[in-house]
Order: C-alpha cells, then sequence, then structure tokens
C-alpha cells in the first residue's frame, strides 16, 4: 500500500481578504486567495497537473507558524519571512522565483530587470508567465515585479490586492510620485 502525502490547509484573514494556505512536510506550498471553500478545488486541480496523489487534511495548527509569519508581515511587524518552501514548477519558473523572492521589502523591480538578471533580456513575457505561476505569492513577493514604465501590470489575486500589498510596504508611493 502506497501512502499518499498530506497536505495540510488552513485559511486565515488578512488586509487582502481571507487566505487559503496549504503545506507538505517539506513546507509551504500553496497560498491561495479566497477561503478553502473557494480554493479547495484550484489546489485539488494543482496538485493533479503536478501529478502529486496527495491528501488534503485541514489542519490549523500545521500552519501555526505561516499564519503567523503572514500576520506579522501584515502587520509591518516582519519584512522577510523565514519559512520552508516545496516548491514544484520547472528549472526556469524556480530561477524567476528565487530572483523574485530577493526583491527587497518596499522596493519593484520590473520584468525586464529579471529578465536581465537571470541573464534572458529578451525573457520578459516568460518572467511574466513563471511570476503568474507562483504558487506563494507575498513570500515570493510577486506583487514587488512592475511593468518597466513603473506601471502596475498583473497580479494573480488582482491589481487591488498588488496596490494593498505595495502601499503596506511604502513601495506605491514611490511609484506615483
Amino acid at each position: 500500500m502506497t501512502l499518499r502525502p498530506l497536505i495540510y490547509y488552513s485559511e486565515m484573514d488578512s488586509p487582502i481578504g481571507t487566505l487559503t494556505l496549504a503545506k507538505s512536510e517539506k513546507g509551504i506550498c500553496f497560498i491561495e486567495f479566497g477561503s478553502v471553500s473557494s480554493a479547495y478545488a484550484s489546489i485539488k486541480a494543482k496538485l493533479r497537473k503536478m501529478h502529486i496523489n496527495g491528501e488534503l487534511a485541514e489542519d490549523p495548527a500545521a500552519l501555526d507558524e505561516e499564519t503567523h509569519q503572514l500576520a506579522e508581515y501584515f502587520s509591518g511587524e516582519r519584512k522577510t519571512f523565514d519559512l520552508p518552501l516545496d516548491l514544484i514548477g520547472s528549472t526556469f519558473q524556480k530561477l524567476v522565483w528565487e530572483k523574485v523572492k530577493d526583491i527587497p521589502y518596499g522596493t519593484t523591480k520590473s520584468y525586464k530587470q529579471i529578465a536581465s538578471e537571470i541573464g534572458a533580456p529578451k525573457a520578459v513575457r516568460a518572467i511574466g508567465g513563471a511570476n503568474n505561476k507562483n504558487p506563494v505569492p507575498i513570500i515570493i513577493p510577486c506583487h514587488r515585479v512592475i511593468g518597466s514604465n513603473g506601471a502596475m501590470v498583473g497580479y494573480g489575486g488582482g491589481l487591488d490586492k498588488k496596490e494593498i500589498l505595495l502601499r503596506l510596504e511604502g513601495a506605491f508611493e514611490k511609484l506615483t510620485s
């Protein structure tokens, strides 16, 4: 009998609405915008797409540290996260996510800058695609990636959430001044 990996999930309230968090034994693997009732099917679909025959189990205690660090971030007490991640993606996606993870709190970078930093200056659209597939927004701060003209473009949770996060970090004012 093969044991199916457990994926623990829980939800939390935040200034950008309810978030559903999920983690494996290796670390946090998903943050979805919305409640468990709206995110459950999406998480199951992503697991299937990644060929993970995991079993979902609601367990808020298993996500205490993740919830705590996110709450600290939203209250302005935390600028970086110290959480193990379990990211499943292509080599290219993981390369982009590592670069995005390194964008400091309160600052932004353009898709073009990220493309240049990974040595693929013509891959701007591919950077956007990888950013769009980021499984753990906020922790990997894809909200800090903007258009080369300084415009707020694209965010999986919606531009309204991106603006709230950039305002929280003091970066939005820098874009509009």
